[in-house]
């Protein structure tokens, strides 16, 4: 058996139609899945964060991080 697992679950997570660990009985349909939604998240969640996915064992795991800014919005905080 083959996980998806989304380990933050920010807002844009918790309200979206998307489901957190769906089983597969094929590697290949898990990764297909996992990638298709991390695609979804990316281009239709808020922009906070970037996801990526991540195979640990038998599980992909969609994971977020906070992207660093590369030019500074000039409020201060990269001083």
């Amino acid at each position: 058996m083959h996980k998806i697992v989304v380990a933050n679950q920010c807002g844009c997570f918790k309200r979206s139609d998307l489901e957190n660990n769906i089983s597969f009985t094929s590697k290949d349909d898990a990764l297909l899945k996992a990638i298709q939604m991390k695609e979804k998240m990316n281009s239709e969640f808020c922009g906070k964060h970037e996801f990526q996915v991540e195979e640990m064992q038998n599980n992909f795991v969609i994971s977020f991080f906070t992207p660093k800014k590369t030019s500074c919005c000039g409020d201060g905080c990269c001083s």
